[in-house]
């Protein structure tokens, strides 16, 4: 038992521990706190009167009990004016609290949303400075759950700390009022506090746990929506409708059956806490009836330490409330405080330095670079790029091609070695004045699901209609805009899925015009397209490839033919470099590429198999040798 109690107090004490990193949201609305504190304060003050008024009638008016030596003063000692002050009393204390409660929830419910709203943005800021890798190893539905629903509980936490200082004060001030009036009866009253106190921290032990595993499996659930959400079309092609259906069910199933304990644990707590003050009460009945016949004490203040032992009991039933309460607020906080304590992999130096428009000279100086779960991606590459010039990288998949262009805008750092750019390292730069000299075009367009226009304008936030349609004459795309019923006002819908492939590529390469960038990487642009798209896609990115430093990952040799320069890497490494005509001379890896693309293009086309069904062609070594 010892052992449960202290790591009940562990359970109990942790989530205070986050109460500094809660406690400076509040500081942008101190004012509001401030009222909100003091009318907090005025409310626990109005409930110490509200009993007696009530002891007043039943005392001096009903009874032969002299009233208290103030009210004569102010109102003489009537029977009738005794009755209608009383009545007077409480309807005004009714009021006044009412009128200060409005007030309170007013400025408690702005309090609560803008602190959401505060953590919830530099939660999402925080995301976007995460790097690639941090995405691509947690759910973006957790994430999602994390951000939108667990942000949430700091609201409920620093809103609640008034409402749980009013209940202290509440109980303190009434336990010293029942002393004043009668020490025995508050003696039996606060007999139940040690109990309530105990089965509170004994509770927090085990519900801890619980509420931990509840918002896991909630999180897990958003997961599941988002992935298919997602991945539909994928879905749906595959007839695997009904297998997602059950696989959300069967998770949903299990945060049900965990929120379900949960609830019912705290509810049997509830009643239990209930059960205990109802107990106090009685006794406090019993006790107080055997004084009044004794006349120990007087009917009236018999009534008034009911009331206040009532209200005594009822602000300590909310304590444990709030405390169970807060036991679940804090662990939702202690999850939305590790993805803030998330390390940013990628920071930017105290000293780093903005620059204009660059050159575009790009360094690589003994580059290696590893992930977390894969050593060796790049291996001592080192290479320089002219500025103006264009440099394709080949090989095959998971040669490092991709991951070498993302070290450029520091979308990742190197493990060792320095990317530089005209000369300057690219961690001495501000990041947002190094990513501002880069337009990326990547294999698959991404695009928002706004309109044309605005996708366009993604490129530079301040252009104009004309700037937006110069760009899409130059992508080769203001023509099939045009053709749209609604020309650049067309909503694309998510990821641009009312548009072709080839017309969203198009878009992505006018978007890549509009920003003017003066390194353009090209990330297999073309490689999910047909061949007479691809040609209008080739003519619009040699517009773009003009004056600019541009980097090219290909696996179609045929698209990079006419580079300045061709890097094959291999397993991470520079394997070779050179031109197209002399790399195609010599043994190597890229002459083994262009082999094994250039034989695929002119074997006839696959006869189906007995079934109906293709054979595969190529075979898996020409297949692996393109990449």
């Amino acid at each position: 038992m010892r052992l449960r109690r202290k790591q009940g107090d562990d359970a109990l004490s942790r989530g205070w521990r986050h109460l500094p990193r809660a406690l400076p949201y509040l500081r942008p609305y101190k004012q509001q706190a401030g009222g909100a504190v003091a009318i907090t304060a005025l409310l626990a003050a109005l409930s110490f009167a509200t009993p007696w008024p009530l002891a007043l009638v039943i005392d001096t008016v009903l009874g032969s009990h002299p009233a208290p030596w103030w009210v004569p003063g102010f109102v003489g000692d009537g029977k009738i004016t005794l009755i209608v002050t009383a009545v007077v009393a409480s309807v005004g204390v009714t009021l006044l609290s009412g009128a200060f409660s409005v007030v309170n929830e007013y400025l408690m419910t702005s309090i609560h949303l803008k602190v959401i709203l505060d953590l919830r943005a530099r939660m999402f800021q925080h995301v976007l400075r995460l790097s690639p890798s941090f995405h691509d190893e947690n759910k973006s539905g957790v994430i999602l759950y994390k951000v939108n629903n667990q942000s949430g509980a700091i609201g409920q936490i620093l809103t609640g700390l008034p409402e749980f200082g009013q209940s202290i004060l509440t109980v303190l001030g009434m336990a010293f009022i029942a002393w004043t009036i009668d020490p025995v009866l508050a003696l039996v009253a606060l007999g139940v506090v040690p109990i309530i106190v105990y089965s509170t921290r004994y509770y927090a032990d085990r519900i801890d746990p619980d509420l931990q595993k509840v918002r896991e499996l909630e999180g897990q659930s958003l997961s599941i929506v988002h992935e298919v959400l997602a991945m539909y079309r994928v879905i749906v092609s595959f007839g695997r409708e009904r297998h997602e259906y059950d696989r959300f069910r069967r998770q949903g199933n299990q945060a049900v059956d965990a929120r379900v304990r949960v609830t019912v644990h705290q509810t049997v707590f509830s009643l239990i806490v209930n059960l205990i003050t109802a107990c106090g009460t009685a006794a406090v009945l019993g006790v107080g009836a055997y004084r009044v016949l004794h006349h120990d004490l007087t009917l009236g203040q018999l009534t008034v330490v009911l009331a206040y032992v009532a209200a005594v009991y009822q602000p300590l039933e909310q304590l444990t409330n709030s405390l169970t309460y807060y036991q679940m607020w804090w662990t939702e906080f202690d999850h939305a405080l590790t993805l803030l304590d998330t390390p940013i992999d990628v920071q930017e130096k105290p000293t780093a330095t903005t620059i204009g428009r660059a050159r575009g000279e790009l360094t690589f100086d003994h580059v290696s670079f590893d992930y977390a779960t894969r050593e060796g991606v790049i291996r001592d590459v080192s290479f320089t790029v002219p500025a103006g010039s264009s440099v394709a990288l080949v090989g095959p998949t998971g040669a490092g091609k991709t991951t070498l262009t993302s070290l450029l805008p520091r979308l990742y750092d190197p493990s060792s070695g320095r990317v530089l750019l005209d000369g300057i390292p690219v961690d001495d730069l501000a990041l947002e004045s190094l990513r501002d000299q880069f337009s990326i075009v990547l294999q698959e367009p991404v695009l928002f699901s706004g309109t044309i226009a605005d996708n366009i304008r993604y490129g530079w936030l301040y252009a104009q209609q004309a700037d937006i349609e110069r760009a899409a004459k130059a992508a080769n795309a203001h023509d099939f805009i045009m053709k749209l019923p609604k020309g650049y006002d067309t909503l694309l819908g998510e990821r641009g899925v009312k548009i072709s492939g080839g017309e969203r590529q198009r878009i992505s390469i006018a978007r890549a015009f509009l920003r003017d960038a003066p390194i353009l990487i090209l990330d297999e642009p073309t490689s999910s397209i047909d061949s007479r798209t691809e040609e209008v896609i080739l003519d619009a990115l040699d517009r773009l490839m003009e004056g600019r430093t541009t980097i090219m990952v290909a696996h179609r040799l045929s698209t990079i033919r006419h580079a300045d320069q061709i890097l094959v890497l291999n397993h991470g490494r520079l394997e070779q470099a050179g031109g197209h005509d002399d790399l195609v001379e010599r043994d190597g890896l890229y002459r083994q590429l262009w082999t094994a693309q250039t034989r695929a293009r002119k074997r006839p086309p696959a006869a189906p198999d007995t079934h109906g069904l293709l054979v595969a062609r190529p075979p898996a070594l020409d297949e692996e040798l393109a990449g």
